[in-house]
């Protein structure tokens, strides 16, 4: 798959735009660990024009991440040319428009996905930011606003037009936000539109490798894009790139596990500060895999996400590491999340 000169190869797996956890660090770990490309969180055009420290922060791409896009959203045409052409000068691969973001402080003001409800506006800022960039830019959105108005396989000729060099689709409504299941029929149906002929990504509960070839082999979509199941799972990347490879999951320890996780740990304490930094680690820590299934792990997961210091932090880090992660295969561990809590 091309998105402008750059090719992301066959069936590549990317790294979804997601706000506090796609930062520059998690970007590293999941290119180290597989992941094709990667996307920024996302960033406000308004912040941008006000000259905002944290947007601006978020824009910063080293070498090791790319192929990179920043993301922007916005709701009208002014100020997303000029965030466009901000974002551009920070010399990201791609410029991504976020119209699919579905929550309320953000679609309810009429940026991400409340844009579907005014498709001419999405449209002509659409058109005017691949005009005023000469970078290839992308759009990222939903299948539609509700139910009553999936719109995505016209909208998508429609996008085309304006002039993107790729569309990913998430197969939910922004009505469902992440409820239900995403659908994929619809995903497909704009893939296999002969009108279109830029490439269609796919998103939306991409859990795990076997999910992710069948999305391929079923849809025919020319890349997957990976969200949810990424936080505090990175190594997703590496167990779904062999799969595609070989159909087998590579086996990774929970030793090489839990060193991306104390590596993120430092690494968010570094970036921002220890409080901040464990705040942000945090939702890496609830979400990932590795603590799951662990039988009366409760008041041990209570207990790391509520430490507020690297100290304290570090030391329930290493309890876990020596004292229960080393027995996980034993009988005390079973793999039924609901053991958790």
């Amino acid at each position: 798959m091309k998105i402008g000169n750059t090719d992301l190869g066959e069936r590549p797996v990317m790294l979804a735009p997601m706000e506090d956890v796609t930062d520059q660090s998690f970007r590293l770990i999941c290119r180290e660990q597989g992941a094709d490309m990667v996307y920024t969180e996302f960033v406000s055009a308004d912040a941008l024009i006000r000259n905002i420290e944290r947007s601006f922060q978020k824009m910063a791409i080293v070498p090791g991440e790319r192929p990179a896009a920043i993301q922007i959203y916005g709701r009208d045409v002014d100020s997303m040319v000029e965030a466009a052409r901000i974002a551009a000068a920070a010399q990201p691969d791609f410029i991504d428009i976020n119209w699919g973001c579905p929550v309320k402080k953000i679609a309810g003001k009429g940026s991400g996905a409340g844009m579907l409800r005014n498709v001419p506006l999405m449209l002509e800022i659409t058109r005017a930011v691949v005009q005023a960039v000469d970078l290839p830019v992308t759009v990222k959105t939903r299948l539609g606003w509700d139910h009553d108005n999936k719109i995505i396989v016209e909208l998508a000729e429609q996008l085309q037009d304006c002039g993107i060099a790729a569309l990913t689709i998430h197969g939910r409504t922004r009505s469902q936000i992440y409820s239900g299941e995403a659908d994929w029929t619809l995903i497909g149906a704009v893939k296999n539109n002969p009108r279109m002929v830029i490439p269609i990504i796919g998103n939306g509960d991409v859990t795990t490798p076997q999910r992710l070839k069948e999305c391929y082999d079923r849809y025919g979509v020319d890349g997957v894009m990976v969200g949810r199941a990424s936080i505090g799972a990175p190594w997703i990347f590496r167990e779904m790139k062999q799969y595609l490879l070989t159909g087998e999951v590579p086996h990774i320890s929970n030793a090489e596990k839990m060193a991306l996780v104390r590596r993120q740990l430092a690494e968010s304490i570094e970036r921002i500060d220890e409080y901040r930094g464990i705040l942000h680690i945090r939702r890496h820590l609830a979400a990932t895999p590795l603590f799951k299934g662990i039988r009366n792990f409760r008041p041990t997961r209570i207990a790391m996400l509520q430490a507020d210091t690297r100290a304290e932090l570090e030391s329930i880090l290493d309890h876990i590491e020596k004292d229960i992660l080393p027995y996980t295969d034993t009988e005390n561990y079973e793999h039924d999340e609901k053991s958790i809590d």
